[in-house]
């Protein structure tokens, strides 16, 4: 009987158990599927005049989900776009040497990291109401805005420290060895290796950042895309199944591309990270230089 390094392989009862317990699931998987249908199908759910108007019309496409949709899109886009450079902004902060620096980039942290982010939103649509005179559409977009912007950019913050902390301690004394600042260290050393790293959890902070602007919907009155289901089911005959479908497989198809571009994106970085054999110093001026490099073969040529 051949092993694995886990585990070892399955004799021929574990696999007839397994194959009953596979039997098993997919039978009562069947019949709670068919509960479901059958449930929808007696309170008239499943009725074609319920899902035509999203397929023969553009009208709740152009009236309802399309103007939802750019909403949920503009203030993922500006939460995403404040929150990254903040997040690296404190996450840095917390590995700083200067206690001045480090102590009020952990307080920010994990105070704001600590609060629910509708409370978040809340109190800044509440601050804007009170000390602005912004329209409320633009109030309700800037609140929403300004709650995920402190939560999220919290969370990344703890990702960029923890991607730097995970690289290998050798990275920094080699940086010190051949005579890098600290500064130097983090911006060429420890920064460009530690993004390949940190990519997938801030891949997964930004889909949680798109499926929190339901929250703003929900409670601020924000119109966002999930907003748009109480007026697109009241407008086309309480077909409120038929508009949560519509909207969960656009929120599913949104967050695929997300993550599909960002697992691109890894292995592009993680193939350009490759090294050539280049040796890096420190130029004259403080800056850095490459002294020597190994030829590269390209098209019959060598070329440095």
């Amino acid at each position: 009987m051949t092993t694995s390094v886990l585990f070892d392989a399955q004799g021929p009862r574990a696999k007839q158990r397994n194959v009953l317990y596979t039997v098993v699931f997919v039978a009562a998987l069947a019949a709670a599927a068919w509960w479901v249908l059958s449930s929808l199908a007696e309170k008239n759910q499943l009725d074609w005049v319920k899902w035509e108007p999203f397929f023969t019309s553009p009208q709740p496409w152009e009236t309802y989900i399309w103007p939802g949709l750019q909403n949920t899109l503009k203030a993922a886009f500006f939460a995403l776009l404040i929150a990254l450079p903040l997040g690296a902004l404190f996450g840095i902060g917390r590995l700083s040497d200067h206690r001045w620096m480090r102590m009020p980039s952990g307080v920010v942290v994990e105070f704001f990291r600590a609060i629910p982010v509708l409370i978040l939103m809340i109190t800044a649509n509440a601050a804007y109401a009170e000390f602005t005179t912004l329209a409320t559409e633009d109030r309700l977009l800037y609140a929403v805005v300004t709650g995920l912007v402190l939560y999220n950019a919290s969370v990344l913050a703890e990702i960029v420290r923890a991607g730097i902390l995970s690289l290998p301690r050798g990275q920094t004394d080699a940086a010190k060895a051949i005579g890098m600042r600290k500064g130097q260290t983090m911006r060429y050393v420890l920064l460009p290796q530690s993004v390949t790293a940190m990519l997938p959890a801030i891949v997964s902070q930004i889909v949680v950042i798109v499926k929190d602007t339901a929250l703003g919907g929900a409670v601020l009155t924000f119109p966002e895309l999930l907003a748009s289901v109480r007026p697109m089911s009241a407008n086309y005959g309480a077909n409120t199944i038929a508009c949560f479908t519509i909207i969960a497989l656009i929120y599913m198809a949104l967050n695929f591309a997300l993550t599909s571009f960002a697992s691109w994106l890894e292995g592009r970085l993680r193939r350009g990270k490759k090294s050539t054999g280049a040796v890096v110093g420190v130029a004259p001026d403080g800056g850095l230089e490459v002294i020597d490099a190994p030829p590269v073969k390209t098209g019959g040529t060598d070329k440095i």
